[in-house]
């Protein structure tokens, strides 16, 4: 091992995880609130530990002076999905951005692993801005439905209990396992249209809420106490009685009440 202070070393890597994390964050509330299906379900990322950067560069035989061109997952940031459609569908989001370079893929869907792994793999080359000037850093992004990251995640705990070496029995359990996960996503494939029909009604649900609460607190920003309890009163019973098409009525008349107020303000000043 050489003399480098490896806290340092990892700074860039670190910047980059954090960077690609809010990106890919920001994609999935924009998309969102485009009104546009989002592929990405949730984002997660982390920094190689220099204990397993090392193991990796001796098993590969990668010279510690090329540590940063040799291993290409020091970054590593996993994007999950919730049906396989999705994990291309974010690949070439991916592609098409300005922001960062693809250098190449492994696609382990297709041709999946003996073990049974399943994942799509792109590696990046991602620039950062460091206090020493700009830095590209190779990142390794996973894109993955849940089922499989579900499936992967035992794996590689039962890799690290039994160090790589696993039992056949557990292999070959983890196999079927493997192949139960892939069914899971073809059947959910099958129904996709339905789950997300209903995720965007509650999701549609959930914002008009939100923004009847938000009109009724506006209503007494202006004063305007009394038709605020009365709003108050009428969103109570139709939010009891799930009536969506009256709380949609009542988000018009809502609008009508708060635009009436700015305009008396208006005169006001």
């Amino acid at each position: 091992m050489d003399g480098r202070d490896w806290n340092k070393f990892l700074l860039p890597y670190e910047q980059a995880v954090e960077e690609l994390k809010v990106k890919f964050k920001l994609l999935r509330s924009e998309l969102k609130k485009r009104e546009e299906y989002s592929p990405i379900e949730f984002v997660t990322g982390r920094v190689k530990r220099i204990s397993s950067t090392l193991d990796k560069a001796k098993r590969l035989s990668v010279p510690m002076d090329q540590l940063e061109t040799g291993i290409e997952d020091i970054a590593g940031i996993r994007i999950m999905c919730q049906f396989m459609e999705d994990i291309q569908r974010m690949a070439d989001l991916i592609r098409a951005r300005q922001d960062m370079k693809v250098l190449y893929y492994k696609d382990y869907i297709t041709h999946r692993k003996e073990s049974g792994y399943r994942s799509y793999h792109m590696i990046v080359e991602y620039p950062v801005q460091t206090a020493l000037g700009m830095k590209k850093i190779l990142a390794e992004i996973q894109i993955r439905t849940l089922a499989m990251n579900f499936w992967a995640t035992i794996e590689h705990s039962l890799n690290y209990k039994y160090k790589g070496d696993l039992p056949e029995d557990v292999k070959m359990r983890l196999s079927k396992a493997a192949e139960a996960a892939y069914q899971l996503d073809k059947e959910m494939a099958s129904i996709r249209d339905d789950i997300t029909e209903s995720q965007k009604l509650f999701e549609d649900r959930s914002n008009l809420i939100s923004s009847l609460i938000n009109r009724i607190q506006v209503l007494y920003f202006y004063r305007r106490v009394r038709e605020a309890a009365q709003f108050q009163l009428r969103f109570n019973e139709l939010w009891e009685n799930e009536d969506i098409w009256g709380l949609k009525s009542l988000s018009d008349d809502m609008d009508k009440a708060i635009e009436k107020s700015t305009r008396y303000e208006g005169r006001q000043e």
